[in-house]
C-alpha cells in the first residue's frame, strides 16, 4: 500500500510539474508625473533570457507586433501614441524573417495630459506574443490600472 502511494503522489507531482504554463514575461505599469499637468505611464516588460518580444511595428511575416489600447476618461486626454524604447533587429526562424525585438526589458510610455488634479484612475490594455528559439506562446492580453495620485499643485 505504501508503494501504490508513493508511485501515485510521483505521478501528481509530475503531471504537476507538466501542467505550469510558461510566464516568460513580466509587466508592471505606472504612472510618472512630468509636471503638475502632465506625465507619462510607464508599461515595463522584464523578459527572461533566451526569450523575446515583439515591437509595436507592423509586420506581414507572422509576429503579433506588442499593441496598447489606454481607455481616456474626463480626467486626461492623451498626447501622441504610445512610444517604445529602441528595439533591435534579429532573424527570427519561426517566422523566417528579419523582425524588430525586446530582449531581457522593454519600455513602453504613453504621454498624458491631466484636465484637473484629484487624481485619476487609468485603465489600459495591453496585447503581446513572446516566442523563443524553439516556441512561441499566444498572444496574450494584459489588463491594467494605474493609480494617478491627485495634485497639490495649483493650475
Amino acid at each position: 500500500m505504501k508503494h501504490l502511494f508513493s508511485i501515485v503522489l510521483s505521478l501528481f507531482t509530475i503531471l504537476g510539474f507538466a501542467q505550469t504554463p510558461l510566464k516568460p514575461v513580466t509587466w508592471n505599469a505606472t504612472y510618472v508625473a512630468t509636471n503638475g499637468t502632465e506625465g507619462e505611464i510607464h508599461f515595463t516588460a522584464a523578459i527572461d533570457k533566451k526569450w523575446h518580444i515583439y515591437s509595436q511595428r507592423p509586420t506581414d511575416v507572422g509576429p503579433i507586433p506588442t499593441s496598447f489600447t489606454v481607455n481616456p476618461n474626463a480626467d486626461f486626454e492623451l498626447v501622441g501614441k504610445v512610444e517604445e524604447g529602441e528595439a533591435h533587429e534579429e532573424f527570427v526562424a519561426a517566422f523566417d524573417a528579419k523582425v524588430f525585438v525586446f530582449s531581457e526589458k522593454a519600455t513602453f510610455k504613453q504621454k498624458i495630459k491631466l484636465k484637473n488634479q484629484k487624481g485619476t484612475t487609468i485603465k489600459s490594455t495591453l496585447e503581446f506574443m513572446t516566442c523563443n528559439d524553439v516556441q512561441c506562446l499566444p498572444p496574450t492580453m494584459i489588463d491594467f490600472s494605474v493609480l494617478v495620485p491627485a495634485s497639490s499643485t495649483k493650475k
